[in-house]
């Protein structure tokens, strides 16, 4: 009689301790800069130049003097505005995209799929000349929705929700067919919600990664009105000096809404990553 036998692997002495070592240090050499950051915030403009890092005298009005120098919570209400918008719309045309390459049978699909996936391969700055050429010709520079409209539109959201809708059995939507439902209504009504990990997932990413846009709003804002918060920061860079202590007090408070964001959907987000994993 044959008998089944277990294999498994050796355990190495230390392994895990080990492991716990270098994710430690990995974990410290990503704080070190968010420490600097603040303890810069906490400086006076003469200990700038101090080689140490902590601050003699705690400066916290350097945090008040931040809304007198710049009109910060406009500038903050601005990128949520702009990152906001950018995240719902990306989120709803990444949704559809997804789905009709995931769930929708129509000739040359898979072929304007890769081209259309085609597209993460070219760096964002080599976009960023046509679709500047494109909002001047539709008078749409220094303007909301030319900050919003480029942007609603991504090759990996598509790709990320669309590996999400693949791993859902089509047998639902034969299902909802045979009732009489409408693509739309399957697309609405059956699939979305059950690829909300990775609408979630999206989002987050979405909204972290436009909150913190540099370059497409300097480049399309004019007036000071519009400017997002990482354009108005440059403020404190001028040809008078540089106001190193208050633009770190300044970064310091724009990180604080995407720490609060990434923590209250931090369990949504990991999900989300998982079952993507596991899909794909």
């Amino acid at each position: 009689m044959a008998t089944d036998t277990l294999t498994t692997k050796p355990k190495i002495p230390g392994s895990g301790f080990g492991l716990h070592v270098l994710m430690a240090l990995l974990s410290l050499a990503m704080i070190v800069p968010f420490v600097w950051m603040v303890l810069t915030s906490l400086k006076s403009l003469p200990e700038l130049g101090n080689p140490g890092w902590m601050p003699s005298a705690l400066q916290w009005h350097n945090y008040i003097e931040v809304f007198h120098v710049i009109p910060f919570l406009r500038f903050m209400a601005n990128s949520f505005v702009v990152a906001g918008w950018v995240t719902a719309l990306q989120v709803l045309t990444s949704a559809m995209a997804a789905y009709s390459f995931a769930r929708l049978d129509w000739p040359g699909r898979d072929r304007v799929f890769f081209l259309y996936l085609g597209t993460m391969m070219l760096p964002g700055l080599v976009m960023m000349i046509p679709n500047f050429e494109n909002m001047v010709k539709f008078e749409l520079v220094d303007t909301y929705l030319g900050l919003v409209l480029p942007a609603a539109f991504s090759a990996f959201g598509t790709f990320l929700l669309r590996q999400f809708m693949m791993g859902i059995p089509k047998a639902l939507d034969e299902a909802a067919e045979i009732d009489g439902a409408s693509k739309w209504r399957i697309f609405w009504d059956i699939i979305l919600p059950l690829t909300r990990p990775g609408l979630v997932t999206l989002a987050i990413f979405t909204f972290i990664g436009n909150f913190q846009s540099f370059f497409w709003p300097l480049v399309m804002t004019k007036s000071v009105d519009k400017y997002t918060l990482p354009v108005g920061l440059l403020f404190f860079d001028t040809e008078h000096g540089q106001a190193t202590h208050l633009l770190m007090a300044g970064v310091t408070m724009s990180v604080i809404p995407l720490v609060i964001v990434f923590i209250v959907l931090q369990r949504q987000l990991i999900r989300g990553i998982q079952i993507g994993g596991v899909k794909g």
